[in-house]
């Protein structure tokens, strides 16, 4: 298979999370017809991971299918592949399938390859797929590493705070409560909280993401919100206890989504290691043996309009993959 080619063929399809079975049954008919045995898992109505294999696997490629919403037409120059999806992670999710071929050609055919919907909305098909089976002793996720092979990645909390204050005339201050004032406090004692710092996974790091609030400049706001987002890289349950002691009067908060931080096992000699800040399937992923993380392509044009992947970055890729699982299977 023509790794290039096989990219063109999935980003030419708009496979947003909720609508990824396009991609998915592209991928079931080539694998199946390359001599895959493919088993598809219903993740919610409409929606399916595939899993793939000829023997019994030793060690699992797997990537995502969904991507981020607005579609981007595939379009292509000299360099690159161009596209929605064309670095997150359909051109990944290609090249995983070109190294088990080039695996399989070599004798080894205890390779399998899964691909899962739901990654940039809550890993649902990454939950689900715990009770696929046969599993390996190893799984390499796909993301955009910059073909650097990580070991780790920090996690994320979103913090959402809401603040209830009483509506007055701003000539009289003192008949209202400002919801504004108690929002802007408490994010100013969130903001000074000190954060965790990991020797693996680096500095916690907090975004102020979303603030809203008040009818208008001459009445005291009695109502405000702001959404927060802290990469974690320890357990949360004490950063929780902190934010909920900085709380001012009025103000409540939720911790709606959490995604867990990870720190993987020992890489092979020889490989260029690093950890990433972003979030993936990869922690739920954990009944799939040993983990880890690579791809061609960088996450800093994953999710804009410009999103692209080098066609030099994919086909070395593929390499690296095919060179990764030897040195896994090396183990076994």
């Amino acid at each position: 298979m023509d790794a290039l080619e096989l990219t063109r063929s999935v980003v030419s399809l708009e496979t947003p999370t909720g609508s990824e079975n396009a991609a998915t049954t592209l991928l079931e008919e080539t694998l199946r017809r390359a001599g895959y045995k493919t088993v598809r898992q219903t993740v919610t109505a409409g929606r399916d991971n595939l899993y793939a294999y000829r023997e019994t696997p030793a060690l699992v490629f797997s990537t995502h299918l969904d991507t981020v919403p607005p579609y981007i037409p595939l379009r292509e120059d000299t360099e690159s592949i161009h596209g929605r999806g064309s670095c997150d992670a359909k051109g990944l999710a290609a090249a995983m399938v070109v190294a088990s071929e080039r695996l399989a050609a070599r004798g080894e055919r205890r390779i399998g390859l899964l691909f899962l919907v739901g990654e940039e909305n809550g890993s649902d098909g990454a939950r689900a797929a715990a009770d696929l089976g046969p599993k390996g002793r190893f799984l390499i996720n796909g993301e955009p590493t910059e073909n650097r092979l990580s070991v780790g990645q920090k996690g994320s909390l979103r913090v959402d705070l809401t603040a209830t204050g009483r509506a007055a005339h701003s000539a009289y201050p003192d008949e209202g409560v400002s919801a504004i004032a108690a929002l802007l406090d408490t994010i100013e004692r969130i903001r000074g909280l000190p954060l965790p710092h990991d020797p693996l996974l680096g500095q916690s790091t907090l975004n102020l993401g979303l603030i809203g609030g008040g009818v208008a400049p001459n009445v005291i706001p009695p109502a405000a919100s702001a959404q927060l987002l802290i990469r974690i890289v320890e357990p949360s349950e004490p950063l929780k206890a902190a934010i909920r002691s900085a709380l001012s009067p009025g103000v409540s908060v939720e911790f709606p989504v959490e995604l867990p931080f990870y720190k993987g096992g020992t890489a092979p000699e020889g490989w260029d290691t690093t950890v990433v800040s972003y979030a993936s399937d990869l922690p739920f992923l954990s009944a799939w043996g040993e983990r880890y993380q690579l791809g061609p392509g960088t996450i800093r044009v994953a999710h804009p309009s410009h999103e692209h992947i080098r066609k030099a970055d994919l086909l070395r890729g593929v390499d690296l993959y095919e060179r990764l699982a030897s040195d896994l299977l090396s183990r076994s």
